[in-house]
């Protein structure tokens, strides 16, 4: 049996303690080195984002406050015992046989009551109160989980996008150097060999400096933006990031569909707002039935133990039962529930207001996202065709300075003209992918299932 108790211990502690540490635990980083690709990226993000396992939490939280509501529903039993002693017996007045009243001490100087209670709840405006609001109020919790899964999902989806931007031009101004560094070779020689003066040598070295230092902006730029990425997933500072991308898919992804009509009730704002309204529904009606009576049924056993020698005080019981029904009623509380009742339908008719403005937001954010998206869309497929004219262009200058007849300043231009088409081709590719998150978010469709 002892061996039997032990084992049974630890099994209970090992149930109570495992839900936690489980909970505590946290999902492991992504293998150190390994490039993520942006669904594994938000994968990560809505797995360790501080602020959504907050949210998850409140939603247990919520879930805990509902069932201490819905509790009340339940018959409520209890054990109390009382135990007292008489240095003084008490006294009471009885008439003798002649009628005079005569003090008499009664009881016994050692007492104890051990009783076992019950009350049902039969009707209780607090508790159905609670019944009426519990699916709502999980819907509104769920609801804003999903809000943080949206920010989460867009804050994540964009910072990718500038980080990938960044390493693009990154790249870009390095191909430039390499260009420049050539040049500055060949403009070099053409000075020692006296073919030309130190004016092309000395625009070439100019030019090269200038994309050194672009060169180092740009890596430094990488860097803030990585460190504001990894926070937006939730990613240890020191954990390393890389990033994996395919770019013929990345163009592919920045196509989208214009055409879809805006519907409000998509959008999770409105959708909060909705069961708030639900919630605000089942106050009202809360202070409405106020005026009803509060009726419960109740139970108790008393077992009374008595006897002037403590020691056998336990020796001898007195039961007493008994069952009944209160039933409380309010009738009057000084104007209080009308005045709750009138500010719950002023709080209602703000909802209304609350759900106005909130479409007509949302109208304006889709206009402007849609506006956004299509401007940027626009440069994209102008940044598309600069960049191969600007590749042409700089081949055919760069052979003709090569042969003689085009001087070094036409190849800076075309050059210059070269960098400046793949930035902007870039940038735009980049400002496409995320003004369309901000689109897909303002028609209430962006995904956040990963």
């Amino acid at each position: 049996m002892k061996h039997m108790k032990q084992a049974l211990q630890l099994l209970l502690g090992a149930l109570v303690l495992v839900p936690c540490l489980v909970q505590a635990q946290p999902t492991a980083p992504p293998p150190s080195g390994s490039p993520l690709t942006l669904e594994q990226c938000l994968q990560f993000a809505l797995q360790n984002q501080p602020v959504l396992r907050q949210a998850r939490i409140d939603e247990e939280s919520n879930d805990a406050t509902i069932r201490i509501g819905l509790a009340g529903w339940l018959p409520q039993v209890g054990v109390n015992a009382t135990g007292q002693h008489y240095f003084q017996l008490p006294y009471t007045v009885f008439p003798n046989a002649e009628g005079v009243n005569v003090p008499r001490q009664i009881g016994l100087k050692n007492t104890s009551t051990v009783g076992l209670s019950a009350t049902q709840a039969i009707y209780n405006n607090d508790v159905r109160l609670a019944l009426r609001s519990a699916k709502p109020s999980r819907q509104f919790y769920e609801q804003n989980t999903t809000t943080v899964r949206i920010d989460v999902v867009s804050d994540v989806s964009k910072a990718y996008y500038d980080v990938l931007l960044s390493q693009r031009q990154l790249d870009v101004l390095s191909e430039d150097i390499v260009r420049l560094q050539r040049s500055l070779k060949d403009a070099k020689a053409r000075y020692d060999a006296g073919i030309v003066d130190k004016t092309d040598f000395k625009q070439a070295e100019i030019s090269l400096n200038n994309s050194i230092v672009s060169r180092k902006q740009a890596f430094e730029a990488i860097k803030a933006k990585s460190a504001y990425l990894k926070e937006l997933m939730g990613l240890p500072g020191p954990q390393p990031l890389a990033l994996r991308y395919d770019t013929l898919q990345l163009m592919r992804d920045a196509a989208v569909d214009t055409t879809v009509a805006l519907e409000p009730a998509n959008r999770i704002e409105i959708q909060q707002l909705q069961t708030q309204k639900v919630l605000q529904e089942a106050q009202i009606s809360y202070y409405r039935w106020g005026f009803l009576p509060t009726l419960s049924a109740f139970g108790n056993y008393n077992a009374v133990f008595q006897n002037n020698n403590f020691g056998d005080l336990y020796s001898r019981r007195f039961p007493n039962s008994y069952a009944g029904l209160q039933l409380s009623l309010p009738i009057f509380q000084g104007g209080r529930r009308l005045q709750n009742l009138r500010r719950e339908r002023l709080t209602d008719q703000r909802l209304d207001q609350d759900i106005l403005a909130t479409r007509n937001r949302i109208n304006t954010e889709y206009e402007q996202a849609l506006a956004t998206y299509k401007s940027y869309y626009a440069d994209y497929v102008v940044g598309q065709r600069n960049l191969a004219l600007s590749k042409e262009v700089y081949s055919v200058v760069d052979l003709q300075y090569r042969e003689g007849i085009k001087t070094y300043l036409d190849v800076i231009v075309a050059q210059t003209t070269l960098r400046t088409a793949q930035l902007n081709y870039y940038s735009a590719l980049f400002q496409v992918l995320s003004s369309k998150v901000d689109l897909l978010r303002a028609q209430g469709n962006l995904p956040t299932q990963y």
